[in-house]
């Protein structure tokens, strides 16, 4: 038997040949990307267990009013003949504000004081005819005792007595209302000098000199005066989070336009009533229907250098719980809470295998997470794990 083989069977075989050694190759390809000895590390996002502060606080927007501000108006009408202060000034109580032209007062206070002593000096004379009219009246009564007069003559003795005392009584209180009179003359007079009630500074100016003011049914305002040495902060606080705040919390806050500067405060009270409250109407209903529910956080805070004003957004964090040199780890990496509490995390071991913990978790700020128990600082957990690469099964075909 020949061992030489047709040339058409030696094309045969070359060919299964190559196309086992193709599959070989595929084969070993995927045996060398699949089974090859890896650094897990390298293929994993992982985060060390440190020790570390946590804070946990509830964000809110709160607006910043002065602890005191007035409105310092004009009690009585008239042309503003004098503005003695300016926008921005600091200023004492009692300072003068504003002048009004106080002419028609001191015509009034005049006119009042005329009357006062018109009415004086009718009590003085009807004074003089009582001393009179007693005289008269003993004299009667003396000679009646005699005999000497009739009893008409000291009746109408009595009478006319009688009368001058019911008039000086009349005139008494006529002299009372004249004094009252004067009285609010002087101190229609004295509201023509406006002065601050309160120490402060003057943040507006709402009325100009020369300007007329009507103090018939309103009192206009010339100037408000507020007191930012302390600033009040109203903070809305969403009815999800209410019940977990309470009067003597630790808080902090950011202005709106500067979040790297930081003010430090506590939380003096939560009001019982929603803020939709006040928009009821005087029947009782809502005159609006909000979607959402907010309750007023009160507190007080420093304003030495003045940098606070008045109506300024406030971000405010009020710290509901708090932990100090605990272990922590990302929050990223826990599970989501099992029945009993308890979260889980994936650990990456020394020799690159996982395993599945369970941990106790505390506090929590949604970034990083306070363990209780189950970890301890330097072990390794993992965060993400890197998407595989596909097999290239054509440069596998071409190594033949």
């Amino acid at each position: 038997m020949s061992n030489i083989l047709p040339g058409g069977r030696r094309r045969n075989v070359r060919s299964v040949l190559f196309a086992v050694a193709a599959i070989a190759a595929v084969g070993l390809g995927a045996w060398f990307y699949v089974l090859r000895p890896t650094d897990s590390s390298a293929e994993m996002e992982t985060a060390e267990v440190t020790r570390g502060d946590i804070e946990q606080a509830i964000l809110a927007s709160g607006t910043l009013e002065p602890s005191k501000m007035v409105n310092v108006g004009a009690q009585v009408s008239g042309q503003v003949k004098k503005l003695h202060v300016a926008l921005g000034q600091r200023i004492a109580a009692g300072t003068l504000v504003a002048e009004i032209d106080s002419l028609p007062q001191q015509n009034a206070l005049k006119i009042a004081e005329t009357s006062l002593a018109s009415v004086r000096a009718q009590r003085d004379a009807r004074i003089a005819s009582l001393g009179q009219a007693e005289a008269t009246f003993e004299r009667q009564k003396g000679l009646l005792e005699s005999n000497a007069t009739s009893r008409t003559d000291y009746e109408a003795a009595k009478s006319a007595r009688d009368v001058v005392k019911a008039e000086i009584a009349s005139l008494d209180a006529q002299v009372e209302r004249a004094m009252l009179e004067v009285d609010i003359a002087k101190l229609n007079l004295g509201y023509t000098r406006i002065v601050t009630p309160i120490d402060g500074v003057v943040i507006s100016v709402v009325t100009k000199e020369g300007q007329t003011l009507n103090a018939a049914q309103t009192v206009p305002t010339v100037v408000v005066v507020a007191q930012m040495d302390t600033m009040s902060v109203k903070v809305q606080i969403s009815e999800a989070d209410v019940d977990k705040v309470k009067a003597g919390q630790e808080l902090w806050f950011t202005l709106l336009g500067d979040s790297r500067r930081r003010f430090d405060g506590k939380l003096d009270a939560v009001e019982p009533a929603p803020i939709s409250l006040t928009t009821q109407t005087v029947d009782g209903t809502q005159a609006a229907n909000p979607t959402a529910i907010y309750f007023n956080g009160l507190f007080k805070v420093d304003n030495p250098d003045g940098r606070l004003r008045p109506l300024m957004t406030a971000q405010v964090h009020i710290v509901v719980a708090r932990a100090k040199d605990v272990i922590t780890v990302p929050s990223g990496a826990l599970s989501v809470d099992d029945e009993d509490g308890m979260r889980t995390v994936t650990v990456l071991n020394a020799d690159g295998t996982t395993v599945a913990r369970r941990v106790r978790i505390g506090v929590d700020d949604k970034v990083n997470a306070e363990v209780i128990e189950g970890l301890q600082p330097g072990e390794k957990i993992v965060l993400a794990t890197a998407a595989e690469a596909p097999v290239d099964t054509a440069s596998a075909g071409e190594m033949f």
